[in-house]
């Protein structure tokens, strides 16, 4: 035998030892991977509900962005109970995202229907709407089954599966749609600092490059946003949960080209949590806007849109009482597409 055989030989009598050693012990797959420890009180609560105190350790360490279906209703079931208060869960689920992928034009309505053959939700990338939208719906949610019903009415209009009714727009459509869900508290925080623009939605043109015929006219919307020398005015009044609509225009503000979350840190630090190219980050909102004006100027060079400032909304503590109003006791309503037998061939 050669020193390599020899070699070989002994790695393989070792690795053979350590598989007989776990065997023996007992030792599982469970000591490989990566736990948290549980607290007292959250260890009450597991038993409470009936959840596996291990399971749990590993998915208190592991970033939602790399659970299964299965893990994400055993979690909201522990966290709705583990912390009532939802804008800290907001807060907890949007950290848990922190590295999440990027990746934009990102979901669908596949099966539903074909236009937009991407799924209904993600749980391994986002873009930033996307990303609000599954923060908002999971911190409401307490199962999985109320986590993926509660995402649908919020990205569509009545909670209707329909690429004519998803909230493509985020101030004409999605702002509005969800009012239950937030609501805009521009001019109360910013008061005579606000600056007027006018938001208009072309939305024939973008139908019809799904082949979908649309003939409503434009849409034009008069709205406030707050200018970029205003917002370190205002930012001790945001909270935890609030929504970002990042302003951007050409000439002037135009539209909203970016969302995001509000969080606060322990040391009062306010934050934007988005979901940006490549990854989930969570910077202060300053360094975002400083960054973002000191890019003008080389956007504007290259033809591209500018940023100008922030809408703010805030997340309602009573959102799912608001959705009952509109809703019912049946809430959330979600369907598919309305209106199928009237498209049905004619004989």
């Amino acid at each position: 035998m050669d020193v390599s055989d020899f070699t070989i030989f002994r790695l393989v009598k070792y690795f053979t030892l350590i598989v007989v050693l776990i065997a023996c012990t007992g030792l599982s797959w469970w000591f490989f991977v990566k736990r948290e420890p549980l607290t007292i009180r959250e260890m009450t609560i597991a038993n409470k509900l009936n959840l596996d105190v291990r399971q749990l350790e590993i998915l208190k360490a592991k970033p939602l962005f790399k659970f299964t279906e299965a893990d994400i209703d055993k979690y909201l079931k522990f966290l709705h109970t583990l912390e009532p208060d939802q804008r800290k869960r907001i807060g907890h689920l949007a950290r848990k995202c922190l590295g999440q992928r990027y990746n934009i034009y990102l979901l669908g309505e596949f099966p539903f229907e074909l236009y937009d053959p991407d799924t209904l939700y993600s749980r391994r990338q986002s873009d930033c709407l996307v990303f609000s939208e599954h923060m908002y719906a999971m911190s409401l949610a307490w199962d999985w089954r109320s986590f993926f019903a509660l995402l649908q009415r919020i990205r569509y209009k009545d909670g209707e599966i329909s690429m004519v009714t998803r909230n493509h727009y985020t101030i004409p459509d999605w702002d509005r749609n969800n009012s239950w869900l937030v609501k805009d508290i521009t001019d109360e925080i910013g008061g005579d600092m606000v600056t007027s623009m006018t938001v208009r939605t072309n939305r024939k043109k973008f139908f019809s490059k799904y082949g979908i015929r649309w003939d409503k006219p434009e849409t034009v919307i008069s709205t406030n946003y707050i200018p970029a020398e205003a917002v370190p005015k205002v930012i001790g009044k945001l909270k935890q949960g609030d929504f970002v609509n990042v302003i951007r225009g050409f000439d002037k503000a135009g539209w909203c080209g970016h969302t995001g979350l509000i969080t606060i840190s322990d040391d009062g630090t306010v934050n934007f949590l988005h979901s940006t190219p490549p990854r989930v980050k969570e910077q202060p909102i300053l360094e975002y806007m400083e960054k973002s004006l000191a890019a003008n100027p080389r956007r504007k060079a290259k033809g591209k849109s500018q940023f100008y400032g922030f809408k703010f909304l805030r997340f309602r503590d009573d959102a799912l009482e608001q959705l009952r109003k509109i809703d019912g006791p049946d809430a959330p309503k979600v369907t598919g597409p309305r209106g199928i037998l009237s498209s049905m061939p004619k004989e």
